[in-house]
């Protein structure tokens, strides 16, 4: 590279030193002016350029051109006489000339590099391979779609003879010929296919200067046929399906347009193809709203809608789903089931169901929702419970979950495998409930079944009996049970022989049996047999906490019930749920859930406020309007509510003198639990003794 020293800074020096900065074959070492403040002294300290008022100690042997554009003719005769014999002296005018030419010289490189880049780009951006000859045969042009068919680098084959390159690509042929040659196929070395496309490339003046070849791998178009083919054989294979089915199945546009039925369409509304395809989805409907509308308005599938459809009015369930595709809707697709043969079945299934009920319990610990702190008291009592012969005693209000439980202590103990029978003692009359516990012997009675009958103790015999409504027994009946409990043996009606049961007595009442026993209608000894392992379920009101999750599991449960696809609740009709009192407990919510889904439109997927009864509290006082409501403590609903509870153990242990066991009894909880509450609140009970 040379090295140029510039005398002169002003306008002329200042043009010469930026165009020689763009130049990448000369140096500028240095620029020199008497004036300090000169423009061309600026630009070379911003470029990091020495700079000087005196030129004398920047000229030396080394310095190849001495450009001299200060317009003094004293100091360009200066220079000329100082620099050394291998210099160039150069006069300003001259220096912009050649640097001028330079720069275009530059500008020109750049233009021509710009046009190869833009040619390699187009030439690389396309799937399609290129390859370009000259008249020698020499390899010109090799694309990026060539390297990947070829297998070879553009690096390795450029300059190369293409019979080295590839020796089945008949380029040279092409120029001996001068023939187009279009679509010919050529297997590759590697055994690639392709379709190749040989272009002579010829002047204006009839010169051959080259042949170009432009070549596609048809394994891409192999492959689509192929594709084409098992989509053809997927679509023969889904209409075999849907022809093959017993449920009618309808399809339709997304305009609610027929596009295909199978044949059991036809058997089941007796329409045929002609009547349905291209037509509206309500052709077939004799009574009831179209539910494809329905669907392809919503975008949400509905279940188990019934209808009549058809000239015959065929009573019919029908579920839609949408059909979606890239999130585009196309349509939808019904499925038909006759009602016939699913009221046969609903028979058969409600006469198996019926006979298991009788048989054996549904329901597991599992089943039993609530992770509040008394319910799981309750379960671990229960789950105790199971794993002994002990009588166990539900106590609880009606609606708390009393037969769930006796389901899942039978389904926990060793008798899980043996029959578990049911018995409201409160829905039948003294002398069948009689006769049904422990049978009758034959004549025992006017109408009494020959040969006699076998009573529930004798049926659950290594099993399970749940005497619902335990308190609701007749004193005969309750020393009957008393036998049972104490000697395990049974007498039947009109009989005068014991007969030995090994029966697991589960008992439940929501009666209060020491009020019973105090007015002479319950026996003390039979309530002592029962009590031997009480277990308190606690109402809903007092572990409200569980209510989502019970929500959340009985609107699963209705879903199933009512053919509907509710999702939730919103928060506003939670909060609702969550300050009702409930009185009827989980029975009572179940009532409340199922209403608000029936009134529910089907479009609706949550439960909100509007859809919720008017939910009183009845048992709460009703503070007149004019009294102002203020918590006896501050804090939250559960922290007044706690308060509130203390309160209450606390006066009632005071009035039974400490006594636990009364103070149980009278506040109708269970001893265990008690002393949990006890423990809970830090009661001292040591100065009420």
């Amino acid at each position: 590279m040379q090295e140029v020293l510039i005398v002169g800074g002003g306008k002329g020096g200042t043009a010469i030193l930026q165009i020689l900065h763009e130049v990448s074959v000369m140096k500028v070492i240095a620029v020199v002016d008497i004036n300090e403040n000169a423009s061309g002294m600026g630009m070379a300290k911003e470029l990091g350029i020495p700079t000087g008022k005196d030129w004398r100690p920047f000229l030396s042997d080394s310095v190849d051109i001495v450009i001299e554009v200060t317009g003094d003719q004293r100091v360009f005769e200066s220079i000329r006489d100082e620099r050394g014999k291998n210099t160039v002296l150069i006069p300003g005018s001259v220096a912009f000339l050649i640097s001028k030419l330079l720069e275009d010289k530059e500008d020109l490189i750049h233009q021509l590099t710009s046009e190869s880049f833009k040619r390699d780009l187009i030439f690389n951006s396309t799937d399609d391979g290129m390859v370009g000859i000259d008249d020698q045969g020499i390899v010109m042009l090799f694309n990026k779609s060539a390297e990947r068919m070829i297998g070879k680098n553009s690096e390795d084959v450029i300059g190369l003879h293409i019979s080295d390159v590839i020796p089945e690509s008949r380029l040279t042929t092409t120029i001996e010929t001068r023939r187009t040659e279009i679509h010919q196929e050529v297997v590759l070395e590697n055994g690639l296919k392709i379709i190749s496309n040989r272009i002579p490339m010829i002047t204006d003046r009839d010169e051959i200067i080259g042949a170009f070849s432009v070549f596609k791998d048809i394994t891409e178009v192999v492959n689509l046929a192929e594709e084409i083919t098992n989509l053809k054989e997927i679509q023969t294979m889904l209409e075999a399906i849907i022809h093959s089915s017993d449920d009618a199945i309808s399809v339709v546009d997304e305009e609610g347009k027929g596009i295909l039925i199978n044949p059991a369409y036809t058997r089941i509304t007796g329409l045929t193809q002609e009547q349905v395809i291209g037509k509206p989805a309500t052709t077939d409907i004799s009574e009831g709203e179209s539910i494809h509308l329905k669907v392809l308005q919503t975008r949400r599938a509905i279940r188990g809608t019934r209808m009549r459809v058809g000239p015959k009015r065929k009573e019919v369930i029908v579920n839609v789903a949408p059909i979606i595709v890239n999130n585009k809707l196309k349509g939808s697709v019904g499925v038909i089931h006759d009602m016939s043969e699913i009221q046969s079945l609903t028979q058969e299934l409600d006469r198996a169901r019926r006979i298991i009920r009788t048989l054996e319990a549904k329901y597991m610990f599992e089943d039993i929702i609530g992770d509040s702190e008394e319910m799981m008291i309750a379960v671990e009592q229960a789950k105790l419970g199971a794993k002994t012969p002990a009588t166990v005693l539900l106590r609880g209000e009606s609606g708390t979950g009393k037969e769930l439980f006796a389901h899942a202590i039978h389904n926990a103990s060793d008798r899980k495998f043996n029959k578990f029978l049911r018995v409201n003692c409160a829905a039948l009359s003294e002398n069948l409930l009689e006769s049904e516990l422990f049978g009758y012997e034959e004549g025992a009675f006017s109408g009494a079944k020959r040969g006699g009958k076998r009573g529930l103790f004798e049926e659950a015999n290594n099993g399970s009996i749940f005497l619902d409504e335990i308190g609701e027994l007749s004193a005969n009946t309750q020393a009957k049970l008393l036998r049972v409990l104490q000697e395990h043996e049974i007498v039947r009606v009109g009989g005068t022989k014991s007969i030995p049961i090994n029966v697991r007595v589960i008992a439940a009442t929501n009666v209060n049996l020491e009020k019973g026993m105090a007015d002479g209608s319950f026996r003390e000894d039979l309530y002592y047999r029962l009590n031997r392992m009480p277990i308190q379920i606690p109402p809903l009101r007092q572990r409200k906490s569980d209510i989502p999750k019970i929500s959340e599991a009985l609107i699963a449960k209705i879903n199933q019930d009512y053919g509907r696809n509710v999702e939730g609740i919103t928060e506003a009709a939670m909060n609702k749920l969550m300050n009702y009192h409930w009185p009827g407990n989980v029975r009572e919510l179940e009532n409340v859930l199922g209403r608000a889904i029936i009134f529910m439109e089907y479009n609706e997927v949550n439960i909100d406020d509007k859809h919720l009864p008017q939910l009183i509290n009845a048992a709460n006082p009703v503070k007149s309007v004019s009294e102002p409501v203020s918590p006896e403590v501050p804090g939250d609903l559960a922290a007044q509510v706690e308060h509130f509870e203390k309160n209450i153990i606390q006066k009632v242990l005071e009035q039974n003198k400490g006594n636990k066991t009364a103070t149980a009894k009278a506040l109708n909880v269970s001893v265990r639990n008690l002393y949990y509450k006890i423990e809970k609140y830090q009661i001292d009970i040591a100065g009420m003794k």
